[in-house]
């Protein structure tokens, strides 16, 4: 079987900045010191030489401490990172809902940035014009959705994003902790769709604290911790391990 998802020994870090000065009016005050000592670089790594793969209709949860790579890990899924190092293989399109307003241009209405969504992960007008209804409606923001995004609460974004990243015909399913945000009752109905959508035969990897989402929903659990995967296979025993991280 081709996997959907495949990591082979991926590396990623990010460069910061210590003591940088973050105006041109410090840069010139030190200079006419004769102080030219502008901060120095430093190599973050977020997690070193992941291996795993992620087959068609698997459920992933995906665990770990704040600070793990959990989030990381599925920008580089979707394309918004790359790797430092290592090769990354994704086999199919990937429908993304990552941090509150990832993908939105806040100045268009709900309506347009459906389309505009939609056209980034690769969909044209026409599949697009026959969704978009379904897709409004599991939204429930009813006129809402011809207000600017700009003025949404952050429970509207997720109704909005989850609706649009749910409704496309994407075989990788991409859902990060993002769904802690809003009411309980569209929680509810957000998680009878993602496993409505695994019975279909989607790759869905979801990145939660909830061990009870993981043990209700998942067949494999992936637990980070000091940069690399620590633990992947069965939920049960994966959330256990999770729980004593804490202790």
């Amino acid at each position: 079987m081709t996997p959907v998802i495949s990591f082979k020994d991926v590396s990623k870090h990010f460069m910061t900045w210590h003591e940088r000065p973050y105006s041109i009016k410090t840069v010139l005050a030190q200079i006419a010191r004769f102080d030219f000592r502008f901060g120095k670089k430093e190599h973050v790594e977020v997690f070193s030489n992941l291996s795993f793969q992620i087959n068609a209709g698997e459920f992933v949860g995906i665990m770990g401490r704040n600070g793990a790579g959990k989030s990381t890990l599925l920008k580089l899924i979707s394309g918004i990172y790359s790797p430092s190092s290592g090769l990354i293989t994704v086999n199919g399109k990937v429908a993304p809902l990552l941090e509150l307003g990832a993908g939105f241009a806040m100045e268009l209405t709900g309506y347009e940035n459906i389309f505009l969504n939609a056209s980034i992960l690769g969909f044209g007008r026409k599949r697009t014009l026959e969704l978009v209804g379904t897709i409004i409606e599991f939204s429930e923001l009813g006129d809402r959705i011809n207000i600017p995004v700009k003025n949404y609460s952050s429970g509207m974004m997720v109704r909005l994003g989850f609706a649009i990243a749910s409704h496309l015909d994407a075989p990788v399913l991409l859902f990060d902790e993002i769904l802690a945000v809003g009411d309980a009752g569209f929680q509810k109905k957000c998680l009878g769709k993602i496993k409505e959508l695994h019975g279909e035969g989607r790759a869905i990897i979801l990145v939660t604290h909830s061990p009870e989402q993981v043990n209700n929903f998942c067949s494999r659990c992936i637990l980070m911790d000091n940069k690399i995967v620590v633990f992947d296979g069965k939920p049960q025993e994966g959330t256990e391990k999770y729980m004593r991280l804490f202790q």
